[in-house]
Order: structure tokens, then C-alpha cells, then sequence
């Protein structure tokens, strides 16, 4: 019989394995139906990898796009042609007697709004495949540069020619692009050696769970003692209570205006565009919503039993 477990598991994504086999392993030591992450790792990449469970995977939308957190290894006067370790060089240069200050000084030319170009060995897709596959194939294929945010950029060490750094930044970032281009502007190349996501939507390294942990569990009570429940996972959003009246509107699908979910009794701030989750008495998740271009009425994200 299938787990009934719902929720997100933090998981602590070990190297060499690919986000897609790290879901599966999730899937089968918790028994869930299904089971899904909210945004990829590379395979050579570690941290927060966030997976949802069962109904939670239905909160996976919520998660994508928000800013994330990593530790990284810039090494260089080697360039790769997928920008980080595994990749096949294809150039070397002697690294200058760098001072911190000149690091520093190139590294803050990266903070901030900014346009950036995908790299050619990525999972994005070019009419149905993904970049990597063509690339491999000797068919590379250069997306156009997207708009990206990198909101902190922080060296933590240097031993030349390696620079060990934190960054957050928006979705849709590549670290392994941003050290390809700190390497440009120094003058020797350089790529990724070494990444670690610290931070995921609103999750961090510390409330992470090991895989070989999960693994190990064979009580159902130290599974679901894993599990951030889907209210919780969605702390970020606003929070209504709704009242049993409210409730059997929202069970059976029909409309809520903004009468019913007056904005007095939400808890939080509701952006224009945002979402709000409802919870019955008991703080179960019941439902999220977000603003109809009305203004006057809510639609359903979705809805749970």
C-alpha cells in the first residue's frame, strides 16, 4: 500500500547522482506515489534540493522561481567548454599575482540586474531537446541572454588559483556562467570546480535531511517527522483562516470574493500578484488562491481535501 505521507522533504542532494535519481530514491524509501523536486541540481552539484511529496507536488509551482543560495569554487586559468569541472578544457592561461582587491573589485561588477547568456551544456530545451544533448552531439545551440538578479556576492577565501564564494541569486542564475565570466574579465578563464546550494525557497543546508538517512528509516511515525507539512512549506505566503462557511465554498470549487476573504483577517502582506493560502481551524492547508484581475473575486491555485 502507497504512503499517504504529503509534504516536502529537504534534501541534502549528494555529488554525482542527477536530480531525477535523487526524486526516485526519495520516492522509493518514503513509498509515496509521487514525487517531485523544484529545481534541478547538476549531477556534480550538493544542498537543498527540495522534494515534494505526493499532494505537495501540487506546491511545486510556488518554489521555482524564487532566489537561491550557493557556495562555490572558482578556479582559474582554466576554461571549460561547460564551465565547470566536467567539462573538457579548452583553454589554459597563467593566473596573474591577483591582490584581494582586484578580485573583489571584479567580482562586484557581477552584483545586481544584469543580463546573462545560457550556457551551450544546459537542461534547457532548443524544440524539444535539451542543450546538452545537442551539444554533445557537435550541435550547439546558443540560447539568448536572459535578465537575472545576483543580490549578494561574497568572497570567503582565496588560495590562487581557486576563489571560494557565496552568492544568492534569482532563478534561472548559473554560477558556472558567472565564474566562466569572472574568469573572462581577469583575463585567464576560468569555470566552476566546485557547487553547493545553500538556500531554496526559504529552506536552508541546516534543515536539510542526508539521502543515506532517509534510506535507513523503517518506521512510518520517523518519515513523517521528515516531512515539512504543505502548510508549513509555504511560509512565505500569506495566511487566511477560513470559517466552516468559507470552507464549503472552497471544497466544492466555488467562487470566494473579497468579502469572504476580507484582507483585514489575512496574516501577512498580499502582493498584487501573489498568492495567499487558506487553512481551516487546525492550520491545515485547504486550499491557495491568488487575486483575480478583478480585483474583487479569488481564483483557485488549488485545492485540497
Amino acid at each position: 500500500m502507497r504512503s499517504e505521507l504529503n509534504g516536502v522533504i529537504v534534501l541534502d542532494k549528494p555529488a554525482q547522482i542527477t536530480s531525477a535519481k535523487a526524486v526516485a530514491e526519495v520516492k522509493r524509501s518514503l513509498g509515496a506515489a509521487k514525487v517531485g523536486h523544484t529545481g534541478t541540481l547538476d549531477p556534480f552539484a550538493t544542498g537543498v534540493l527540495l522534494c515534494c511529496v505526493n499532494q505537495a507536488t501540487r506546491l511545486a509551482r510556488f518554489f521555482l522561481h524564487g532566489d537561491k543560495r550557493y557556495e562555490a569554487l572558482l578556479r582559474l586559468g582554466i576554461a571549460t567548454d561547460t564551465q565547470d569541472a566536467t567539462g573538457q578544457v579548452v583553454s589554459r592561461a597563467p593566473v596573474p599575482d591577483l591582490t584581494e582587491n582586484q578580485l573583489r573589485s571584479a567580482f562586484d561588477r557581477f552584483l545586481g540586474p544584469q543580463w546573462q547568456q545560457p550556457p551551450v551544456y544546459a537542461a534547457l530545451k532548443h524544440q524539444g531537446t535539451p542543450l546538452y544533448k545537442l551539444a554533445r552531439q557537435g550541435r550547439p545551440v546558443q540560447k539568448p541572454a536572459r535578465p537575472i538578479v545576483i543580490s549578494a556576492l561574497r568572497i570567503v577565501h582565496i588560495a590562487l588559483p581557486d576563489v571560494r564564494f557565496e552568492v544568492s541569486c534569482s532563478a534561472g542564475t548559473y554560477v558556472r556562467t558567472l565564474c566562466a565570466d569572472i574568469g573572462t574579465v581577469l583575463g585567464c578563464g576560468g569555470h566552476l570546480a566546485e557547487l553547493r546550494r545553500t538556500a531554496c525557497g526559504g529552506f536552508t543546508i541546516a534543515e536539510a535531511v542526508r539521502l543515506e538517512t532517509l534510506k535507513g528509516l523503517a518506521d512510518a511515525r520517523e518519515r513523517q517527522a521528515l516531512l515539512v507539512s504543505m502548510e508549513t512549506v509555504l511560509r512565505h505566503l500569506p495566511t487566511f483562516q477560513a470559517d466552516e462557511t468559507v470552507l464549503a465554498r472552497v471544497a466544492h470549487g466555488q467562487p470566494l470574493t473579497v468579502h469572504q476573504v476580507p484582507e483585514a483577517s489575512i496574516q501577512g502582506n498580499v502582493q498584487p500578484d501573489g498568492a495567499l493560502k487558506v487553512v481551516d481551524a487546525q492550520g491545515r492547508l485547504r486550499a491557495v488562491l491568488e487575486r483575480a484581475p478583478d480585483d474583487r473575486t479569488y481564483n483557485y491555485c488549488c485545492v485540497f481535501s
